[in-house]
């Protein structure tokens, strides 16, 4: 039996590194696979300043998370661009579950309103999950001499010079509902959009804007203040939170239903394990009355659905409001 060692060629050497590697790296990943999901803190971009509605949803969501599965999950506001831009940034993120985005029906109107846009939500995201439901709501400044959405027209179109309104940004569902209150009625008020719905309010309460449709959970508290006086919900069924104001349609502005909805998306190509346990604590934390009463409070309304159900409910968005964007002659570079 020969003493000397067997002769290993360099490029042996050289494969069997490889292979080694290839096989921790294997290792690795296993390792960060979606049982011990998640390991690190967990980024929950919102496409709004702090303070509006998908932001106070998103928190409520992102507590839930963080006590569920035992790492924090962080709400990082990035308003601009009428959410474009957080929207975008989730789209480019690695598929790992630790960047994750708190969308809005902006996103699916977005799709029609922007003609350049640089995302597809069926494309580019994993749905994960419905977050909450809440109809929008006309608030006017106590200023205004309208205590009726009838009033309300007969006063704009007598002060078309001074008549605006406030949103919470381009291609939200705030400024789309104008646009169609616009549309239905003829008027020609100037829009003024923010970014945020709580820069919108704050100058709408201080009297430079006259009208906003905004989100109930945020516009609420200031009309039950007196700050605000509000005329109708957008939704076609009145609210339980405000059994007493009317809807659109009941104040002679008719077809008008407009509902704003929060959810949860993923890059395209987050592993399915990892959707469905975030999926799982969301519609979990629906069943808790502690998120039961701040809904109730918000005047939103919880609706447990399957990534799959969320999705089909996301394509369904971008298609309705299609035409309505169209209709409205509302576009944005």
């Amino acid at each position: 039996m020969s003493s000397h060692a067997p002769f290993i060629s360099r490029r042996a050497l050289v494969q069997a590194a490889g292979g080694l590697a290839a096989a921790c790296a294997l290792g690795t990943s296993a390792q960060a696979q979606p049982a011990n999901y998640p390991t690190k803190p967990v980024r929950i971009v919102v496409g709004f300043s702090a303070g509006g509605t998908t932001d106070v949803v998103a928190r409520l969501m992102a507590q839930e998370l963080t006590e569920a599965l035992g790492q924090s999950f962080v709400v990082d506001n990035k308003p601009g661009g009428g959410s474009n831009i957080a929207t975008d940034l989730v789209r480019q993120a690695p598929a790992d579950g630790y960047t994750l985005l708190f969308v809005a029906v902006t996103s699916t109107i977005n799709q029609t309103l922007y003609p350049n846009i640089k995302f597809d939500l069926m494309r580019d995201f994993e749905p994960v999950a419905l977050g909450a439901k809440v109809p929008n709501i006309l608030v006017v400044n106590p200023s205004v001499p309208a205590k009726t959405v009838q009033e309300l027209i007969t006063w704009a179109r007598a002060n078309e010079d001074k008549a605006s309104y406030a949103s919470s940004g381009s291609g939200t569902s705030i400024h789309m509902a104008g646009e169609m209150f616009k549309v239905r009625t003829g008027l020609k008020t100037q829009h003024i959009p923010y970014k945020g719905s709580a820069p919108a309010m704050t100058d709408l309460i201080g009297g430079q804007v006259q009208f906003m449709f905004d989100n109930m959970p945020s516009a609420w508290p200031h009309v039950q203040s007196g700050k605000l006086r509000a005329l109708a919900v957008t939704t076609k069924k009145r609210s339980p939170s405000a059994p007493d104001v009317p809807t659109m349609e009941e104040s002679g502005v008719a077809p008008f239903d407009v509902t704003s909805w929060f959810g949860l998306l993923a890059p395209k190509g987050t592993p399915p394990e990892i959707v469905a346990k975030l999926n799982k604590v969301m519609n979990d934390a629906f069943d808790k009355p502690g998120i039961q009463q701040a809904y109730a409070k918000l005047g939103a309304m919880a609706e447990k659905n399957s990534p799959q159900e969320f999705g089909k409910f996301i394509d369904s968005e971008v298609k309705g409001w299609a035409p309505i964007v169209k209709a409205s002659g509302a576009r944005v570079d």
